[in-house]
């Protein structure tokens, strides 16, 4: 049994469907206080803010401690959630045709063992829809989405190309995770 720090309904589902037992318990970590663009600091820098504060909460005698954040990066631009559905349209736009990853860092630690990873996967994606796209904003399933992606849903019938593990892009690497439970 382990503590993941998040408020994620997707890294939840991916612990369930690697039948990882855990107890969720997600933090307030202001995100907006992360002053840095490069995605991959950004990314660390978010992970080890929700991990700080959430340790201090509730530490880790009782159980392990998961903490996971992701970003999004076309072209070399963060690509944080979508302020608005104009910012998601912004943002698929700039991803359709193109080559985008998302970057996930994850801190794990027990009494035992802390690890820190940063994995990323990326996708080479055909030209979306445009009538597709407009019915995923529509939608609004986009909201609350690094890059307003959703790798597992709407971006699914568009991939060309894929580098890397599918959870990676869902928010946490649950491969690399799961040898040191």
């Amino acid at each position: 049994m382990i503590r993941l720090g998040s408020n994620s309904p997707t890294r939840a589902l991916l612990l369930k469907n690697f039948g990882i037992d855990f107890i969720q318990s997600g933090g307030n970590f202001d995100e907006d206080s992360i002053i840095t663009t490069n995605p991959k600091a950004f990314c660390y820098e978010a992970t080890k803010g929700k991990f700080e504060e959430l340790y201090k909460k509730y530490g880790i005698e009782e159980l392990p401690l998961l903490v996971a954040d992701s970003v999004v990066t076309c072209n070399n631009e963060l690509l944080r959630k979508a302020k608005d559905l104009d910012d998601a349209k912004r943002m698929l736009q700039l991803q359709s045709a193109n080559k985008t990853s998302v970057i996930s860092c994850m801190i794990y630690k027990s009494k035992k063992l802390e690890l820190i990873d940063i994995s990323i996967t990326t996708y080479e994606f055909d030209k979306f829809d445009p009538k597709h796209m407009q019915e995923y904003l529509d939608s609004k399933e986009c909201m609350g989405k690094a890059g307003a992606i959703m790798v597992e849903g709407f971006c699914k019938p568009y991939i060309k190309n894929v580098k890397g593990y599918e959870s990676t892009a869902m928010g946490l690497c649950v491969e690399k995770l799961k040898p040191y439970l």
